[in-house]
C-alpha cells in the first residue's frame, strides 16, 4: 500500500505544485494573453461539454489511434525485414535515414496534394511521422538479438514463423516498445498540426480557431485538455507496457537484486 501510495505521490506531486504555482502567479493577472487560471478553468467547464468532446475530441482520438496503429504495424514488419537482413539494410538504410531526417510538419503540404484534406490526409501524417522510432527501434533490436539463442532455436528446428514470434519479438520487445512510447509522443502533435491546415473538427482546430479570434481562454482551455490527454493516453501505455513486458521488468529486478 506504502508502494502505491508513492507512486501516486510521483505522479501527482510535481503538477499539482506547477498548478498552484500558475494559480498564484495569475491570481491578479490583468494581461490578454495571459488569464487568472480561474478564468480558464471556468471556460474549461463551460466549453468542454459532453456534445463538445464528442464534435472535436472524438474525431482526434479516433485519426489518432489509427494513425498510430498504422505506425506500429507497419514499423514493426519492416523493421523485423530490414533487421534480419544485412541486404536489405544495406540497401534500405540511406533511404530511411534520409525520410527520417525530414520533418513529418513539413510533409503536410505534399501529402495533402495526394490524400487531400479529409481523414485520409491526417491519418496519413500521423503514421509518417509517428512510424521512424518504431522502425528503427525495431531494426535496433532484431539486429541485437543473441546469436546463442539464435543457434539454439535452429538446433531444435524452431524456424519460420515459429522463430519469429518466440525468439525475435520477444528479444526485440523491450526496443521496439520503447519506440512505440517515442512514437506515440510524436503521434498527438502531429494530430494537432495537422487538425491546424485545412479542418472543420478536432481539438487542433478548436485551439487555431480560438487563438485566431482571440478568444483567449479557450485557447487556453483546449491547450489544458491537449496536454491532460496526453498524460492519461501516456498512463495508459504504461499501464500497457508493465503488463507486456512484466518478464523483462522481473528480469531487470532480478539482475540488480543479483
Amino acid at each position: 500500500m506504502t508502494g502505491v501510495v508513492k507512486r501516486v505521490g510521483y505522479a501527482v506531486g510535481l503538477p499539482a505544485v506547477l498548478f498552484a504555482a500558475w494559480w498564484v502567479s495569475t491570481a491578479n493577472s490583468d494581461n490578454f494573453y495571459v488569464p487568472p487560471l480561474r478564468t480558464i478553468l471556468e471556460t474549461f467547464g463551460q466549453l468542454w461539454t459532453l456534445e463538445k468532446l464528442q464534435a472535436d475530441v472524438w474525431p482526434s482520438l479516433w485519426r489518432l489511434a489509427v494513425g498510430y496503429a498504422i505506425a506500429c504495424l507497419v514499423g514493426v514488419a519492416l523493421g523485423v525485414l530490414v533487421g534480419s537482413s544485412r541486404t536489405v539494410r544495406a540497401t534500405l538504410e540511406p533511404v530511411l535515414e534520409f525520410f527520417r531526417a525530414v520533418p513529418p510538419p513539413v510533409l503536410v503540404p505534399v501529402i495533402m496534394l495526394f490524400a487531400g484534406i479529409d481523414h485520409t490526409m491526417k491519418i496519413v501524417v500521423i503514421a509518417v511521422g509517428s512510424l521512424w522510432p518504431v522502425l528503427l527501434n525495431t531494426v535496433e533490436g532484431v539486429r541485437a538479438v543473441d546469436e546463442v539463442l539464435s543457434d539454439t532455436c535452429r538446433s531444435y528446428g524452431l524456424t519460420g514463423v515459429a522463430r519469429l514470434r518466440h525468439l525475435v519479438l520477444r528479444a526485440a520487445s523491450p526496443q521496439i516498445v520503447a519506440g512505440m512510447r517515442q512514437a506515440l509522443s510524436i503521434a498527438i502533435i502531429l494530430m494537432v498540426i495537422s487538425e491546424m491546415t485545412a479542418a472543420s473538427n478536432g481539438l487542433g482546430y478548436t485551439i487555431v480557431e480560438a487563438q485566431r479570434s482571440f478568444a483567449i481562454p479557450e485557447m487556453w482551455s483546449g491547450i489544458l485538455l491537449l496536454g491532460l490527454l496526453g498524460f492519461l493516453l501516456s498512463m495508459v501505455f504504461r499501464f500497457v507496457e508493465n503488463r507486456a513486458l512484466a518478464w523483462y521488468h522481473g528480469l531487470r529486478r532480478a539482475q540488480r537484486g543479483s
